[in-house]
């Protein structure tokens, strides 16, 4: 099997990526640490919300800057890790990590609160994250998108701005934002895991490979082209992403929807975990609260 040495350096690290997203980093602690305080009602930030920011950008370098994205168009199941990872665990981390008083800043502007009221209404978000996702993976659709750098771009950015609403009745913590009850929340994650579940069937069932730009040469290379410069692909004698993988087509899709569906649930599995005793917490507090004010009848004056 071949190297993705090949492909060389731009290809395997995407210098200019790392750069943006190293601005991208510097700018939020300029913003949050050095002029804060110019900010009129901010706040000074927490090292877990610094830390959980950080992390999500390095994890979208990792995912969209790093040899895995490289991986992805070679690979199914490189592919949907890097869709388990882009839509299901950076975006909740991007909402926690960004200082609530930046969001009251951002949500403050008319158009763009009257927009995130409509996107992040609970039902809307589902809806539309997952009908975008499931569209995505249609054959045809998927194909044609995978070869387009332009149509790749705006759909996947498209979809990561739907993931941002999908999660934000879940993570965000602004009270007047909050959509929400505990119990709602619960209701949420599960409708959300049904609703992701046909595609991740359709890919896991299928019995013959789905995709052109995984199977057949020509549309290979096209897809090829949106991370490698098409003057060393031209240089290079390739035939398809078996001289990559040993894996045969049909068990590397397979096992793409596979890695899908267990990373969904293990995400999902976490946030209910910390929605549950989140709500545990708060129903406790309350119940002290009342058995407080019952033995000590002057607190409830």
């Amino acid at each position: 099997m071949l190297s993705l040495d090949i492909f060389g350096f731009n290809a395997l690290w995407s210098p200019m990526f790392f750069f943006i997203l190293s601005l991208l980093v510097l700018g939020y602690f300029l913003v949050t640490v050095k002029i804060r305080d110019k900010f009129k009602g901010s706040e000074p930030i927490t090292r877990k919300q610094g830390i959980i920011f950080t992390l999500a950008i390095i994890l979208l370098y990792v995912v969209k800057g790093s040899p895995l994205d490289l991986m992805g168009h070679i690979m199914f199941y490189a592919h949907m890790t890097q869709m388990a990872i882009l839509y299901l665990v950076i975006p909740p981390m991007i909402v926690v990590g960004i200082p609530q008083w930046i969001w009251r800043k951002i949500l403050s502007y008319k158009a763009i609160k009257s927009a995130f009221k409509f996107f992040t209404h609970p039902l809307i978000a589902l809806i539309l994250f997952n009908g975008v996702f499931s569209i995505y993976h249609i054959p045809d659709v998927f194909d044609v998108i995978k070869t387009d750098m332009w149509l790749h771009a705006i759909y996947t950015t498209i979809l990561f701005g739907l993931a941002i609403f999908m999660w934000w009745p879940l993570v965000n913590q602004l009270d007047e934002y909050e959509t929400l009850s505990g119990v709602k929340k619960v209701g949420y994650i599960f409708a959300d895991g049904i609703l992701l579940t046909p595609a991740c069937a359709l890919i896991i069932f299928a019995d013959v490979p789905m995709y052109a730009t995984y199977s057949d040469p020509r549309a290979w290379m096209e897809a090829m082209e949106l991370c490698v410069s098409p003057t060393i692909l031209s240089s290079l004698s390739l035939s398809g992403p078996e001289m990559f993988n040993s894996m045969s087509l049909l068990h590397d899709q397979q096992l793409g929807g596979v890695l899908m569906k267990v990373i969904q649930e293990i995400v999902y599995g976490y946030v209910l975990a910390q929605i549950f005793f989140t709500w545990y917490r708060k129903e406790q507090k309350e119940e002290e609260t009342i058995r407080d004010k019952d033995l000590n009848p002057q607190l409830a004056e």
